[in-house]
């Protein structure tokens, strides 16, 4: 595949692992990794208080018979104005774990849809020489690139140059994700940071 610079002009080539970027794209473990991880952000802090949890309602409303009323134990109960949520939400974490194979294999099918889709870019170098926004949307008009997720190691400028531009994202490769990467039109991963990945998701 073709390397380029920030000006778009073609430096070199890479060859790509087949077994990464050439893999059967599985639509299934691409649903499993992204269900997973917006699960992982719920918060879950949607809280209700049940009976006991409602303030008031310690003495028992009136008398058990005679009264001509139906009993009542508390003023609290979920069927009274002011009582207590029945079943309503508690505080939970809905966070889990998939196998490790199973998410370096919807890693490899998203990285394989977007060589599929025509939608990688591979830059020999992403350097800016200061924090300046201006700069980076300039590099991003030579790239012809208005929405992409961004792999680069711990380039600094890059990533606080990056921070307020729209439909942009800049991730380290440790980092990387299938919903990140599905989420972004077009993926830009630096030389270096290839070889990471590439390392990583052959083991």
């Amino acid at each position: 595949m073709d390397i380029y610079n920030t000006n778009k002009e073609k430096v070199s080539q890479a060859e790509l692992d087949e077994k990464i970027f050439g893999c059967e794209v599985k639509p299934h473990l691409l649903y499993e990794a992204v269900e997973m991880q917006l699960a992982n952000r719920r918060r879950g802090t949607a809280s209700t208080k049940n009976r006991a949890k409602a303030r008031g309602g310690g003495a028992k409303p009136w008398r058990q018979k005679g009264t001509g009323r139906a009993r009542a134990g508390s003023i609290r109960s979920p069927l009274w104005i002011g009582g207590g949520v029945a079943f309503g939400p508690l505080p939970r974490d809905y966070s889990y774990k998939l196998n490790k194979k199973v998410k370096k294999s919807a890693l490899r099918s998203a990285l394989s849809t977007k060589l599929v889709e025509n939608k990688l870019l591979i830059l020999d170098d992403f350097y800016l020489p200061e924090i300046k926004t201006t700069n980076f949307v300039t590099i991003l008009s030579h790239l012809e690139i208005k929405d992409a997720l961004i792999i680069d190691d711990a380039n600094f400028n890059l990533e606080k140059s990056a921070q307020n531009v729209p439909f942009v994202k800049v991730l380290r490769p440790g980092a990387l994700n299938v919903y990140d990467i599905l989420k972004y039109d077009k993926l830009v991963i630096t030389k270096p940071c290839l070889d990471m990945i590439t390392k990583s998701l052959s083991a």
